[in-house]
């Protein structure tokens, strides 16, 4: 069986993203760490806490990185998700308590546990892995798979013109993340946006479960956030797609592209933005890139991608 760990910032598409993991019969989810992003690494804790306990599991749980590597100002992004990045609904009251110890160590010694055999999904900022990758380089070289949950993929950022929030919380943690050897998918927010829930699929699981009204209401936030910037009542649930992706590729998956990628975090005004160099066509100055270091998913199985949500929750 498949062995995961699943890296998140719990958010309210973190929580859908975290119940497919939880619901799924076909990996061992060994643990889930939480790291400073759409809300502070204490509240994303407690969502990821509530939402073990809504699945009726019993998941260790680690709190990691309060703060990312560098950054003066941390970021949220709790405009979006709420104060309590689960839609200032009164949801979290969980029962259940984290772990002792740190995500980072828990990361690393569940690497050392299962050489070549952990899987991790990233679906918050990197700062966790980034620090496991420092600390114990030669341990972490042996993670089977990271899945990315960040960029803009092809497309424009959404925390800034180039780059997407979960880089640009801590665009210098992707740095030993990219340069390292383990293969890696990534799921920009390009495709993401480009499946969201509308309406009718957000009543539908509000009423299939009481386990999916719980996911939609605390994504009540983002659900009046997207109303005010599109007009339409859509739920956009970036890391339940890049879950979807780590679970059932080979279903899920219908294009992608190898590429280098690289992460800008030197100047201000590209902080977080990573660039996909894949130019195949004769170019003007000849780069000599070095080799690929990631793919990139380009398109989903959209139809799978919702009734494995619906099916699940």
């Amino acid at each position: 069986m498949r062995k995961m760990i699943i890296d998140t910032d719990t958010g309210s598409d973190d929580a859908v993203a975290l119940a497919l993991a939880l619901k799924s019969t076909h990996i061992e989810l060994l643990g889930i760490t939480t790291v400073s992003g759409n809300c502070d690494v204490e509240q994303a804790t407690l969502n990821a806490l509530m939402t073990v306990e809504k699945c009726n599991k019993h998941t260790p749980i680690y709190k990691g990185c309060a703060l990312p590597l560098l950054r003066e100002k941390p970021v949220d992004a709790v405009d979006v998700h709420g104060i309590d990045g689960m839609g200032d609904l009164d949801l979290i009251h969980p029962t259940q308590t984290p772990q002792t110890g740190h995500g980072v160590d828990f990361i690393i010694e569940m690497v050392k546990q299962y050489p070549n055999e952990v899987e991790i999904a990233i679906i918050g900022p990197a700062t966790n892995i980034a620090l496991a990758i420092m600390k114990e380089p030669k341990v972490m070289v042996q993670v089977k798979h990271y899945y990315i949950m960040g960029t803009g993929g092809f497309g424009p950022g959404n925390a800034s013109t180039l780059a997407e929030f979960n880089v640009y919380a801590d665009a210098e943690s992707y740095v030993p993340l990219l340069k390292s050897a383990v293969p890696k998918t990534i799921v920009g927010f390009d495709v993401c946006i480009a499946n969201a829930f509308h309406e009718e699929e957000i009543n539908a699981l509000k009423e299939k479960s009481e386990l999916g009204k719980f996911l939609m209401d605390a994504n009540e936030t983002l659900l009046n956030y997207n109303i005010k910037r599109t007009g339409e009542a859509i739920i956009d649930l970036p890391d339940a797609v890049a879950l979807a992706v780590a679970l059932w590729p080979e279903e899920i998956i219908a294009g992608a592209t190898d590429v280098y990628a690289t992460c800008s975090y030197k100047e201000t005004t590209t902080y977080g933005l990573v660039t996909m160099h894949n130019r195949e066509d004769a170019l003007a100055v000849v780069q000599n890139y070095p080799d690929n270091n990631a793919t990139v998913v380009t398109s989903i199985n959209q139809k799978q991608f919702k009734e494995k949500v619906m099916g699940l929750l």
